[in-house]
């Protein structure tokens, strides 16, 4: 993956600033979300609740 390939090529630029092991959590994440969106399993749910207003909520677009 091109992002991979970046992110290392530039990691001496940052290193000195975060170790190894925000290194391999970043990586990881970004795998991660490079998968899902590969897969095109991501879901976005938005849940509005309200107290004491009876009805349906219309969402401004």
């Amino acid at each position: 993956m091109a992002w991979r390939e970046t992110f290392d090529a530039h990691w001496h630029e940052i290193a000195n600033r975060d170790n190894e092991r925000t290194r391999r959590m970043f990586r990881y994440y970004r795998s991660v979300c490079a998968g899902a969106l590969r897969a095109r399993n991501l879901q976005l749910w938005q849940v509005v609740y309200s107290l004491g207003r009876p009805g349906r909520y219309d969402a401004p677009r």
